[in-house]
């Protein structure tokens, strides 16, 4: 027999430890779920078996699912679940909250504000330890199956198709009979992203994720069109499993072989792709991506929505100007609001309007927000400019070539800078000021015909919007955010676990450009990803990689520009000889998603007076970013 809904039995009551029944009517009013359960939660360890044994010790592998639910009611909840391998060796949240646990072990400290606030609601909260980490067995390996399997197993064992135990190793058999069996996967980062991952196996029982600044393809991640980003997963897996466990030591060869510094596509990688497999997903997406977004950069949220779009997954997006930062910590009340409105809708099936309002919602300027019915993006029309000798514009050009030589000592912000100077480590074209707004939404692509003078080159390019601007400082220490010494708090605070969180504030920056739009490419690896090939100096190559996804809009007046150059050393590792590259210009352009039509274009001539190239004050440049990119 399924689970039973508790919303599908209007006349059942729900019950509070110590206290007088209470009516289904009384925990939903006004549209949405009330704080109606005040006992305090019961909190437990259940250890799930995986069916891997990820640590080779001849034993399936039980991952730890701590859980906080309410007490005092016989009616089945639904279930919120953050699965994450961060809980013991580096925290969550803006105050980088851990896991703690009473003198029998017993989970007591819940990270972030889920618990504090939904288990009063009527919603269980379920903190799964990815295999690997913190109290589960297993090995880390890194957005690949046991990461996956250690979450879906729990969304298996809430509606009856796994094992739980009572104790990591042995114990007694404990069921899910408190759960109706619906789940919504939330998180930030790692965790967001094994919601994507679980969401692309169509778990049964998995009703909504909301991924917060989520990978959707590792590959992307650590390597972009075949160059290298400099580090490797068996880094990250050592780290969250604080150092690395002996036994683990074959997965971890396993991810060294399998994620070659050259930046080729692998299985390895192919395995930790979710996109392909997009089409499995039944649960509704709530997505949020910082535009801003350096680590977890946005080509992870283009590709995964364009998929879900495709299918006509039920969605919802909020795209800030920050970086990798929590919704939780630029727009807070709004953030709760909305959650728990869409907890609500697809947890509890309350019919609460909330997929009749604007599905996508962007932050044009710092705490400025745009609402529309769905994301513009998808409507976006692929619109291709042509570099020229004189500058962008739509006619192609009709000849002509441009060269630079790569320097790994520089990189995009060098390039950017002195837009009026002519430099040798990069080409750039640039439109006139704009006759009206440009909006570009989607993800773009750069094709070259480039022709190497060494048997290796890398490329860089990138969209800069040149002109006066006040955005948040994504580039700043917070990405975007300062941390206050004010605290607001957001459900019920209980010993050991504090529903209060430090408030923040935007911080903003004046620039006279921003760089919209990234992307990278080996060009050695021109005919496949998959297998590089040794370039023959002076021989034409012709290359399409991409940009990273982008909702920007260039307004009226300013300049859009395009830079190609060698080496961005900000973000790529440099080729073994780096080189000068040429490009013919007949032949490379950039195709572009632009919204609502493409205002009227001319290229910028160096030497017309009417249409000069930028210009960039010095006091107004960006600055470089200064957090740790890649962290997480």
């Amino acid at each position: 027999m399924g689970r039973i809904r508790w919303w599908a039995l209007p006349c059942a009551a729900l019950v509070l430890a110590g206290a007088a029944p209470v009516a289904v009517a009384e925990q939903v009013r006004d549209g949405r779920s009330q704080p109606v359960f005040a006992a305090e939660p019961v909190r437990e360890t259940v250890w799930v078996e995986t069916g891997l044994d990820g640590d080779g010790d001849g034993v399936i592998d039980r991952v730890a699912a701590d859980i906080a639910r309410p007490a005092g009611t016989d009616q089945p909840v639904p279930v919120i679940m953050d699965a994450s391998p961060y809980y013991s060796c580096c925290g969550r949240g803006n105050e980088n909250e851990f896991k703690t646990y009473d003198d029998q072990g017993r989970p007591l400290g819940f990270p972030l504000f889920y618990d504090n606030y939904f288990v009063p609601r009527g919603y269980a909260t379920v903190l799964v330890d990815l295999a690997g980490t913190n109290r589960s067995e297993g090995c880390v390996d890194v957005g690949g199956p046991s990461d996956i399997t250690s979450a879906k197993a729990v969304i298996d064992w809430l509606n009856g198709r796994a094992t739980g135990f009572d104790a990591a190793t042995g114990g007694n058999p404990v069921g899910a009979g408190w759960s109706t069996g619906d789940v919504g996967m939330i998180g930030k980062s790692y965790d967001g992203t094994i919601a994507n991952g679980v969401a692309a196996t169509g778990v049964e029982g998995l009703r909504t994720i909301v991924p917060i600044g989520a990978i959707s393809s590792w590959y992307d991640y650590y390597r972009s069109d075949g160059v290298s980003f400099g580090f490797d997963p068996v880094g990250l897996a050592q780290n969250v499993e604080e150092g690395g466990r002996p036994d683990c030591h074959q997965v971890k060869q396993e991810l060294v072989a399998g994620a070659p510094t050259n930046g080729d596509a692998t299985p390895l990688w192919t395995e930790r792709d979710y996109v392909p497999t997009a089409d499995r997903v039944t649960a509704s997406v709530f997505a949020v991506h910082g535009l801003g977004d350096l680590n977890v950069k946005t080509v992870q949220f283009g590709p995964w929505w364009d998929a879900l779009a495709a299918k006509d997954v039920p969605r919802k997006l909020w795209l800030s100007q920050t970086g990798h930062v929590d919704p939780f910590d630029f727009r807070r009340a709004e953030w709760v609001d909305t959650l728990h409105r869409w907890f609500d809708r697809w947890l509890l099936g309350i019919d609460n309007g909330i997929t009749e309002e604007p599905a996508a919602s962007i932050e044009r300027a710092p705490d400025t927000w745009a609402d529309e019915p769905g994301w513009s993006g998808e409507q976006a029309q692929a619109t291709t400019l042509h570099p020229r000798e004189d500058g962008l514009g739509t006619e192609p050009a009709p000849g002509g070539t441009a060269s630079f030589t790569d320097d790994p000592s520089l990189d995009e912000y060098d390039w950017a800078a002195r837009p009026d100077q002519q430099s040798p480590a990069r080409t750039l074209f640039s439109t006139a000021p704009l006759s009206g707004d440009l909006r570009l939404a989607g993800t773009g692509s750069v094709t070259v015909t480039a022709v190497p003078s060494t048997p290796t080159a890398h490329l860089s390019a990138m969209l800069v919007d040149y002109g006066p601007a006040t955005t948040r400082d994504y580039l700043g220490q917070g990405e975007g955010i300062r941390t206050l010494q004010t605290e607001s708090c957001w459900g019920e605070s209980r010993p050991g676990d504090d529903a209060c969180y430090k408030d923040t504030e935007a911080t903003t920056t004046d620039v006279d450009f921003e760089i919209i739009a990234r992307g990278w490419a080996d060009l050695a690896n021109h005919e496949s990803l998959s297998a590089e090939r040794p370039l023959e100096p002076g021989k034409r190559y012709a290359m399409t990689f991409r940009l990273a996804t982008t909702d920007h809009v260039v307004p009226a007046g300013h300049q859009l520009a395009l830079i190609i150059g060698g080496t961005d050393s900000a973000f790529i590792v440099a080729p073994r000889q780096p080189g000068q590259i040429g490009l013919d210009l007949a032949q490379t352009s950039v195709t572009l998603p632009v919204v609502g039509g493409l205002p009227a274009v001319t290229s910028a001539r160096v030497d017309a007076a009417a249409n000069k190239p930028p210009q960039v004050r010095p006091d107004r440049v960006p600055a470089r970013p200064e957090v740790q990119l890649n962290r997480d």
